[in-house]
């Protein structure tokens, strides 16, 4: 099922390949999300100044609790660099990853975390907690937040107010 996301892609220069352009890339993988009726979060995964991989929550779409974005585009990376230490990897999430990503991206070695908005009730890189200050971490990625927040957190806000319309208005039929 295709459903309209009333928010524009972004179109960044492509000049500047800067946190805005690759969290631009991430929103524009979390449109495609909701287009197809998931949670709008997307990923993208940078080596150097290629995106390597992109991905879009499909926990639905997969019948999968663990295909979020950020675990497919960790999956991807790896697979395209030919190691699962992905210690030059930046990862370009835009919601701040959950405790199964969180984890997952430092086992995997991730170099660089950037996110959008931050996650209070879930958020394990400084939400609710700061995973990556954990002294028996063998591995603490960089994490940067805040790149597009605010349009990251409309785009969440904005789909779950219509989701909540729309089973409240089934509710009355």
């Amino acid at each position: 099922m295709i459903i309209e996301c009333p928010f524009p892609k972004k179109h960044p220069s492509l000049l500047r390949r800067d946190d805005e352009y690759f969290m631009s890339m991430a929103y524009n993988q979390a449109i495609e999300a909701w287009k197809h009726g998931e949670t709008p979060v997307g990923a993208i995964a940078v080596l150097g100044d290629e995106i390597i991989a992109s991905a879009y929550n499909s926990v639905i779409t997969l019948n999968d609790p663990t295909a979020h974005a950020e675990m497919q585009v960790i999956t991807q990376a790896a697979k395209i660099i030919g190691d699962w230490r992905l210690n030059d990897v930046a990862i370009y999430v835009t919601k701040e990853p959950c405790p199964m990503c969180s984890g997952a991206m430092i086992m995997g070695r991730v170099g660089t975390i950037v996110f959008g908005t931050s996650d209070r009730k879930m958020g394990l890189l400084g939400g609710c907690f700061r995973l990556q200050d954990l002294k028996t971490l063998n591995h603490r990625p960089m994490v940067k937040s805040g790149i597009l927040a605010e349009d990251c957190s409309l785009l969440m806000q904005a789909f779950f107010t219509m989701r909540r319309e729309k089973s409240w208005q089934r509710s009355f039929k």
